[in-house]
C-alpha cells in the first residue's frame, strides 16, 4: 500500500477518470481508494492506535443507539458528497433515518449526519484542512469528530443553531466528548482505552 503525506497519493495517473469507471476500479481492487473530480487515491492503512480507539469508539456508539433511528457504520462504508464528488470510506459514520444511496451507486451512501476521523500522522493535515472543508458540503452533517491516535486530543465540531461550525477540544482523559446532535457523551478515558500514548 502506498504511503501518505498529508494528502492521499495518486494511485492512478496519466489521465482523468468518471466516477463509473472509479466504481468499476473499486470492485475489482484489493485497497480503498477515494475519488475526487476525476482522480483516484490510494488510502493509507490503520495503526495499532487507530485500531484501538476505533474498537472503543465504535463499540460505545453501538450501545448508545441501540433502538434509536440512527446506525453507525465503519471504513468499508463508502460515502458519496454528490456537491463536490468526493467518494471516500470515513472511519465511523453515523446515518439516521435509514440509509440514502447514491444515485450512481447502490454500494454508496450520501447524506451522514455524524462523521468521525482517527487522525494518523500521514493523514492529520488532510482531514482537518481539505477535507473538512468537502464535508461541510454535506447538507445533512451536524457533527464532524476528530480523534487523535498519537495524542489525547479530540476535536468535535457540530453545526450549531445558527448553521456555524463550533469546536469542542478535549485534551484530558478526564474530559467527556458529547455528541450534540445524538444526545450522548463518551469519556475520553474510554476512547483511549488499551492505546498507547
Amino acid at each position: 500500500m502506498e504511503n501518505i503525506v498529508n494528502e492521499p497519493v495518486v494511485a492512478y495517473q496519466k489521465r482523468r477518470y468518471t466516477v463509473e469507471e472509479y466504481l468499476e476500479m473499486e470492485k475489482e481492487s484489493t485497497e480503498k481508494h477515494e475519488y475526487y473530480q476525476g482522480e483516484i487515491f490510494a488510502m493509507s492503512g490503520a495503526g495499532d492506535n487507530h485500531n484501538e480507539i476505533f474498537s472503543n469508539v465504535f463499540g460505545e456508539i453501538v450501545n448508545k443507539l441501540k433502538g434509536k433511528p440512527c446506525r453507525p457504520y465503519g471504513s468499508d462504508k463508502r460515502m458519496n458528497i454528490p456537491e463536490n464528488t468526493l467518494f471516500t470510506y470515513p472511519d465511523i459514520s453515523i446515518y439516521c433515518n435509514g440509509l440514502t444511496h447514491s444515485d450512481v451507486d447502490e454500494d454508496t451512501t450520501i447524506l451522514p449526519t455524524v462523521i468521525i476521523e482517527i487522525l494518523s500522522p500521514s493523514t492529520k493535515n488532510y482531514d482537518k484542512g481539505k477535507k473538512f472543508n468537502l464535508y461541510k458540503d454535506i447538507p445533512s452533517l451536524k457533527e464532524y469528530i476528530m480523534i487523535d491516535s498519537e495524542v489525547v486530543l479530540v476535536e468535535a465540531y457540530y453545526v450549531n443553531g445558527e448553521k456555524n461550525w463550533m469546536l469542542n477540544q478535549h485534551k484530558t482523559l478526564s474530559d467527556t466528548l458529547t455528541f450534540v446532535s445524538m444526545g450522548f457523551n463518551i469519556a475520553l478515558s474510554d476512547i483511549y482505552y488499551y492505546v498507547t500514548i
